[in-house]
């Protein structure tokens, strides 16, 4: 009944207006054809050396998502309302329930009565309706549907209740000070806030997942064989070069929020925006951030000067091969000074070594400042020797001299 209402009065419209709208909502609901060619940000910004904005906003952050590092920052840590950028931490959970095979894409969730009553942005699921996981997803992801937040949600952990504990335990284990969870879909609540940089840290966590993306690049697409439209509420996505989630959020309370993603050159930037007064300063100072960040940063992964081995000593091989994973390091554009790496690394070591065991260190530095630190390991195993084998080496080079 709810869906043919909604497609009754989205005709009624059309008819009375003579033209199909291309407005843009927080809300999911029958999108026109039209809205998917909106004009806006089709032209390119011009690069900024530094970034400075007079945009209004209660925070904002930018940071590099390889290396953490933050790039810019402003009441970065103020607790504040955060709407429905709430569901990145929602999500996150959804997908490590997805990679510990807890649920499945394909799997068929039955609507809760509490599901289905959920106001705000929704796809008006009903009670007893049906619906896989895949659809469910897109429907958070893409239209921020807190009705198919609760249902996966209770799908996960049996109750919207147990999967807030889950989020708030979350948000502990990521060490997120400011950030505290009621409900699952940010709907205005007491003691529901988090930070522009506790979002970004959760952002940058999600993004591990990389099936996350399948669903944060759709720009529009349909649920229920094709007879509900969706278009996704981030502009960035259809307008920003690069583009890739995550999340927007809005109730009056909170303002304009948005956690936006982009990449570009290898190079994965996270720009959180919080309380905008208007959709369109949220959207153009997130678009300024990542602006001056590509046009200032670059990353790099050098190439690393490493030993093929090390000696063993008292091992069954006299030799250990030695590996390190080249590092994702996060320079400054036109900056000046070669890029310099210092091993440490021992004369030896004695056996018996275990594949992986860290023996040493490659420092990378740029003008005496270091840019990071990473781990040379042990490729193989090199057993020690037993007495037999010793006895049998000495012998073997005893004779060797006669």
């Amino acid at each position: 009944m709810k869906k043919l209402c909604v497609l009754l009065l989205t005709l009624c419209l059309l008819l009375m207006q003579g033209v199909l709208p291309a407005l843009a909502t927080e809300e999911a609901k029958l999108y026109p054809y039209a809205y998917a060619f909106e004009a806006f940000w089709y032209e390119e910004a011009s690069p900024a050396a530094s970034f400075e904005s007079s945009l209004p906003r209660k925070s904002c952050l930018l940071m590099e998502a390889s290396t953490g590092k933050v790039l810019y920052a402003d009441n970065e840590n103020a607790r504040l309302p955060i709407a429905s950028v709430t569901k990145v931490m929602a999500t996150l959970l959804i997908m490590e329930a997805l990679d510990d095979g807890k649920i499945a894409l394909t799997d068929t969730v039955t609507v809760s009565e509490r599901a289905a009553s959920m106001g705000g942005s929704q796809v008006f699921l009903e009670p007893g309706e049906q619906m896989s996981v895949d659809d469910l997803l897109k429907s958070v992801i893409v239209v921020s549907a807190n009705d198919a937040t609760v249902a996966l949600a209770e799908t996960i952990c049996g109750s919207e209740e147990a999967f807030i504990a889950a989020m708030n335990q979350k948000a502990a284990d990521l060490g997120l000070e400011n950030t505290h969870f009621v409900n699952t879909n940010g709907l205005p609540a007491e003691g529901h806030y988090s930070s522009a940089l506790d979002v970004a840290v959760t952002t940058r966590e999600l993004l591990k997942h990389p099936t996350v993306l399948n669903y944060t690049n759709i720009w529009m697409d349909t649920i229920r064989d094709g007879a509900f439209g969706l278009a996704n509420t981030n502009k960035l996505v259809r307008f920003y070069k690069g583009a890739n989630g995550m999340k927007t959020g809005f109730t009056s309370e909170a303002g304009y929020c948005l956690s936006g993603t982009a990449l570009r050159d290898g190079m994965q930037l996270i720009a959180v925006v919080l309380g905008s007064p208007t959709s369109e300063d949220r959207f153009a100072l997130a678009k300024q951030l990542l602006d001056f960040g590509f046009a200032s940063y670059r990353i790099v992964t050098p190439q690393i000067d490493l030993p093929h081995s090390l000696p063993v000593t008292c091992g069954v091989t006299e030799q250990v091969k030695l590996s390190a994973a080249p590092p994702a390091l996060l320079l400054e554009k036109g900056a000046s000074g070669a890029l310099t790496q210092t091993l440490t690394l021992p004369d030896f070591v004695e056996a018996p070594v275990k594949k992986g065991q860290q023996l040493g260190t490659v420092e990378f530095a740029q003008n005496g400042v270091s840019l990071g630190v990473i781990p040379v390991l042990a490729a193989e195993d090199a057993k020690r020797m037993d007495f037999l084998t010793m006895l049998n080496r000495i012998l073997t080079n005893i004779f060797s001299f006669l």
